[in-house]
């Protein structure tokens, strides 16, 4: 356990009031609601990264993602030299083809856009939150909804890890089809220093192989972009190695999937790539993706260990609380046992 928390409860005669929790490693991962309905996630103290809904920005996003010990965000917002890409947000959910519909572009007005929360917990060594999307077009009909389940867990020497859990289901009773697109499901827009083209970067895939001319369009299970972050302040301030390590989980549809990357900063799993996929009430589309936060230049022995571990772990998912106080509740299961219906109300 944290060893502040510890002696503050002591000195307020009361036992650590902690969450249940994954582990024991002593890390104190903290969820706090913010106002516009944002949520930080806070390691020990240190915010990691936030949450936002949507409401303002039109499309539900993480930003920043800050790197390991006091380094800058390995994320931004926008592109770094062109303005009609204003709809890369940090870490965001997107598709070019919903049904016919783009929420992709930033000039079609469509939305994707928390509708309710359903859980958040604090705990040692993972803290979790949960929440229901609903996509919109451009008349504000309700095409599609997405259950959003996410842990983050502190890892050694200030890295962590980000665990996105996605269902996808059609709003309506008809099924729904995701068109053949390299854009969506999941988007990152690096930093501008962390870019091959902007930056000191460097795109590396599973294979070892790097640059964006030799990794485009190929199957990867993971992805890593690395680079020089801006840390600290004045006479502190100085660049540190950092990068983020995308892992496509293998029991993802048409794993390992083709990569959408960019020499200008971006990477992204594109799971319709080659066909279309439809989605239903009773089968949605179901996708895990890790994001390894991690210090220093990519490790290929690392991104294979974290990816083994990403394989072995059962996906975060919730549930109908039996707990008081609590409307929902979380809980880990193989994809076989997972319901296959609709998501309870």
């Amino acid at each position: 356990m944290n060893p502040a928390l510890t002696i503050a409860c002591v000195l307020l005669g009361a036992p650590p009031a902690v969450p249940a929790a994954a582990d024991s490693s002593g890390d104190y991962v903290q969820l706090e609601p913010l106002p516009g309905g944002r949520v930080s996630f806070r390691v020990n103290g240190e915010e990691r990264t936030v949450w936002h809904p949507g409401a303002a920005a039109g499309r539900a996003h993480f930003y920043p993602l800050n790197a390991p010990a006091d380094g800058g965000s390995l994320v931004r917002m926008g592109h770094p030299g062109a303005p009609n890409h204003d709809h890369h947000r940090g870490i965001w959910f997107a598709h070019h083809d919903v049904g016919g519909l783009d929420f992709w572009s930033v000039d079609p007005p469509t939305t994707i856009r928390q509708t309710e929360w359903l859980a958040i917990e604090s705990g040692l060594s993972e803290g979790r939150f949960a929440c229901r999307l609903g996509w919109f077009g451009p008349t504000g009909e309700a095409v599609m909804t997405q259950d959003l389940s996410v842990a983050l867990r502190p890892l050694s020497e200030g890295d962590y890890e980000l665990e996105l859990n996605v269902a996808l289901r059609p709003a309506g009773e008809e099924p729904l089809t995701l068109g053949q697109t390299n854009f969506g499901m999941l988007g990152v827009r690096f930093a501008e220093t962390v870019s091959e083209h902007f930056g000191d970067g460097r795109l590396t895939d599973a294979a070892g192989r790097t640059a964006e001319q030799a990794i485009f369009g190929e199957p990867n299970p993971w992805m890593d972009y690395s680079g020089p972050i801006p840390a600290g302040q004045g006479e502190n301030f100085r660049f540190v190695p950092a990068g983020v390590t995308l892992f496509d989980h293998p029991t993802n549809p048409g794993a390992p999937v083709r990569w959408h990357v960019r020499a200008d900063g971006w990477m992204g799993p594109s799971v319709c790539r080659e066909a279309p996929r439809q989605v239903t009430a009773e089968q949605p589309l179901r996708l895990r993706y890790l994001l390894h936060v991690h210090a220093g230049d990519y490790e290929g022995a690392i991104a294979k260990a974290r990816a083994a571990a990403f394989a072995d772990r059962p996906p975060l998912n919730v549930r109908k609380s039996s707990r008081p106080h609590r409307a929902y509740e979380f809980f880990r299961a193989d994809p076989t046992a997972l319901p296959a219906g609709p998501a309870p109300e």
